[in-house]
């Protein structure tokens, strides 16, 4: 089994659109970043490349990489499984925490949840997503970002 946490935060903007764990999400602004932002995404996958003992999203995809401008983020978490699975590992689950202070969390967690889940190859029920404020404290307080904190569980195959 390895363990691995991952984090990512992006400035909300004007003229994109928004999307959280493989699924665009109606608001009226959308996360800046080299790829399409999906901070959700990001720190699920910077937790599976530290539990594989891989570097970040940034070794991978650097953000000076004109040729990955603008890359769905589902591609960027399909290439972290593949090298996962060349190493022998599946995830177990997935535990993460999205804070926002807008757009709200709960309408959408179902679908982010099965999003994820097919992503990943696992049961929704191994997925969890959680929607927190900050209570306007901070750049996610002032509606300036979102930022998520992911912990995932991997297994190698044939060990226990």
């Amino acid at each position: 089994m390895r363990v691995g946490v991952g984090y990512d935060a992006h400035r909300l903007v004007e003229g994109r659109k928004l999307f959280l764990g493989g699924i665009e999400i109606p608001f009226h602004k959308g996360l800046l970043g080299h790829s399409d932002g999906d901070v959700l995404i990001h720190a699920i996958c910077d937790a599976i490349l530290g539990a594989i003992s891989e570097g970040d999203i940034g070794t991978h995809f650097p953000d000076t990489d004109s040729s990955t401008k603008g890359i769905e983020s589902v591609k960027i978490l399909r290439h972290v499984i593949g090298l996962a699975s060349k190493k022998g590992f599946t995830v177990v689950n997935v535990d993460a925490v999205v804070a926002a202070q807008e757009p709200k969390i709960a309408p959408v967690r179902d679908a982010m949840r099965k999003s994820m889940a097919a992503i990943l190859g696992t049961g929704e029920d191994r997925i969890s997503i959680k929607g927190k404020t900050t209570e306007d404290l901070g750049f996610v307080g002032r509606g300036e970002g979102i930022e998520v904190y992911a912990v995932v569980l991997l297994e190698k195959s044939g060990e226990k």
